[in-house]
């Protein structure tokens, strides 16, 4: 199958260029804080809509802080460490999710020690939204031809990325990971969103999105190629599976503690 040849940029004003990286991170926090921001508002109400426009602040800084630090330190320390200044050039690329949703946790946590949020409640809201910024990171991603998969030349959807060096057909797992981190994911937490025994147990979302997108970057990257300068590791799993793990389990144990305890409603309680 032919690669879609589509021009990074994606408009150009005067000398600043516009690329669609760029558009996506904004689309997933945009839509994503009007996701939330509806809602925060079912009830139980979570918090008042103003607080979640304030949080989108926070979660900005915390995913793109987080999710460059992330790249910077776990998949490619020894080029940035030789080229500091380069660290700050996000619009080149290079963002990792771990990094990114690690930021957003401190990020939600010093937020809702704040403004006194429980963090359970809103870091469930958070949650469903997630998948949102997901689908558009992914998306860009193939755009930019990179982060492409594992060669496969007999697989009839295969396609050759014009970035990658050998010219051979790839699997397309942008694709694969925008479906099930973003479609997936998001539709599961949407109905179980709708369940009001579910949204009274407090981390029952965070532990199905952490189980989730562990699950799914775990089998992505069967067919993923591993960053070059990192490789297989041992036993010819990659970072991404490694780094995943901890999700898996993390979110397991936010849903035995959620479903261990008596549910909570956030109205019984003081802003």
């Amino acid at each position: 199958m032919p690669y879609p040849m589509i021009d990074p940029v994606a408009f150009e004003l005067g000398p600043l260029a516009i690329r669609w990286y760029a558009l996506a991170y904004i689309a997933g926090l945009l839509l994503g804080w009007w996701y939330v921001r509806r809602l925060a508002q079912v009830p139980p109400a979570v918090t008042t809509p103003e607080r979640i426009d304030d949080f989108l602040v926070w979660a900005t800084l915390g995913v793109v802080l987080g999710g460059r630090l992330g790249y910077v330190l776990v998949y490619n320390p020894a080029y940035y460490f030789a080229h500091p200044a380069e660290i700050a050039m996000v619009w080149q690329g290079g963002m990792a999710f771990h990094g990114g949703l690690a930021g957003v946790v401190v990020a939600l946590l010093l937020f809702c020690r704040r403004h006194r949020i429980a963090p359970l409640a809103l870091g469930d809201v958070i949650a469903c939204a997630a998948p949102v910024g997901l689908f558009f990171g992914r998306l860009a991603n193939f755009v930019n031809a990179e982060l492409y998969g594992r060669p496969a030349p007999d697989l009839p959807w295969a396609m050759v990325f014009p970035t990658d060096p050998t010219g051979l057909p790839r699997h397309p797992s942008q694709l694969y990971e925008a479906t099930l981190e973003g479609l997936v994911l998001f539709v599961i937490l949407a109905l179980l969103w709708r369940v009001r025994a579910v949204r009274l147990r407090r981390g029952s979302l965070i532990g199905v999105f952490l189980v989730g997108y562990g699950l799914a970057r775990f089998t992505v990257e069967f067919a993923r190629e591993p960053d070059p300068q990192l490789g297989y590791l041992f036993g010819g799993v990659t970072m991404g599976q490694i780094l995943s793990l901890p999700m898996i389990l993390a979110g397991l144990g936010f849903l035995v503690y959620a479903w261990t305890r008596p549910p909570q409603d956030p109205e019984q309680e003081s802003p």
